[in-house]
């Protein structure tokens, strides 16, 4: 059973927009980038998409400064480094397989060098019931199922408590009904802060995103935003929703065509 969507805490420091300028990145001689530009407005989430192998995940990495060869300048809205001050989940839970379910989610503390204090363990504790995995604190990652272990992924990075978060395909390994709480969970997690969520699902960017964008092409470019109406997260049976469905399906059949 996953618990109510309250929220734990604030973010360490106060959120930010952040600006991607002139990005270009290069894959097996071929750009999938050149001169792309992406501003993430302060306290909203963005929500991208687009067909697999246009750069989704690229960018994401390219926004932590993790894409090796990468030319662009990354930085908060006043020009400053964004390092230090955000999360990054990636595709892969990237749990470490000797640590527990609860560990794993006290991992960057324990990482900074910071003391495994009640209050750490408490709220780590509180992420994990907030997941439903209140009964899983000790299993190790082999003992869980995909699901499970991208739902600790999710409790560590929120756990994290940064202003700035970067999301790639967070829920996709989750069944359904678990899927629609967790992202209600994680709208209300995520609520003031800075997001960027890669995902391939329409409505689930229309449900929990500010703004939505389709990446296509190559070099990779990106179309206008779409704004749904109202705060995450969205009624999915909402007409208004759906009518914005429909036409973001319309964009991404046109974005596989011009790949």
């Amino acid at each position: 059973m996953i618990e109510g969507p309250t929220q734990l805490g604030r973010a360490e420091t106060m959120a930010t927009g952040v600006r991607v300028e002139a990005a270009g990145l290069a894959f097996n001689g071929r750009a999938l980038f050149d001169n792309l530009n992406l501003e993430l407005p302060s306290g909203r989430t963005a929500c991208l998409l687009g067909p697999s192998g246009v750069g989704k995940s690229s960018l994401l990495r390219l926004i932590a400064g993790l894409a090796e060869g990468a030319l662009c300048q990354v930085g908060d809205s006043e020009g400053r480094t964004i390092a230090g001050r955000f999360a990054y989940m990636a595709q892969q839970d990237l749990l470490l397989p000797w640590c527990s379910a609860l560990d794993n989610i006290m991992l960057g503390s324990r990482l900074r060098g910071e003391p495994r204090g009640r209050d750490i363990e408490a709220r780590a504790r509180q992420m994990l019931a907030r997941v439903g995995l209140a009964d899983h604190a000790k299993d190790l990652p082999a003992q869980l199922s995909s699901g499970m272990r991208q739902r600790i992924a999710l409790a560590r990075t929120l756990m994290e408590q940064r202003p700035i978060v970067l999301m790639d395909e967070p829920f996709s390994a989750l069944d359904a009904i678990t899927r629609y709480e967790i992202q209600e969970l994680s709208a209300t997690q995520l609520a003031g802060r800075t997001v960027l969520l890669v995902t391939h699902d329409p409505l689930e960017a229309l449900r929990l995103g500010h703004r939505v964008q389709v990446m296509a092409g190559r070099p990779a470019q990106l179309d206008e935003p779409l704004e749904p109406p109202g705060p995450p997260p969205r009624d999915p049976a909402d007409p208004a929703l759906l009518a914005l469905q429909a036409e973001l399906l319309k964009r991404l059949a046109r974005a596989r065509h011009i790949q």
